[in-house]
């Protein structure tokens, strides 16, 4: 079964636009990476700072492959056309932290 990457991300409120926005600038990137199945951004709703990132993929090698190639770009902030690296800007998360799972159960809606 597949493997999800959570990672956790401690965003003070005045930061949380700059998140949303970074994320939306590099839409895409993962995509067509071999293995990916599924992304999403969680914004917290209330009593905390702390927003999700989820990840799904095919198997720990996929992500891993992902990250030492396209991710790890993303995450530095090259353009993905190749060219020469951006100037990094400042982090807009305060902390990060990875979370692991194996996909042993799952459901979705019934199909009429």
């Amino acid at each position: 079964m597949s493997i999800v990457k959570i990672n956790v991300l401690t965003v003070p409120e005045e930061q949380r636009e700059t998140l949303e926005k970074r994320f939306a600038n590099r839409a895409g990137t993962v995509d067509g990476s071999d293995g990916f199945e599924w992304f999403e951004l969680l914004r917290p709703v209330e009593g905390t700072d702390t927003y999700l990132v989820y990840t799904r993929w095919r198997a720990e090698e996929d992500f891993q492959k992902w990250m030492s190639g396209m991710g790890q770009a993303a995450h530095r902030g090259t353009p993905q056309d190749g060219s020469a690296q951006a100037e990094r800007p400042k982090p807009a998360a305060t902390d990060a932290t990875l979370w692991t799972f194996e996909v042993v159960q799952q459901a979705g809606p019934k199909q009429d």
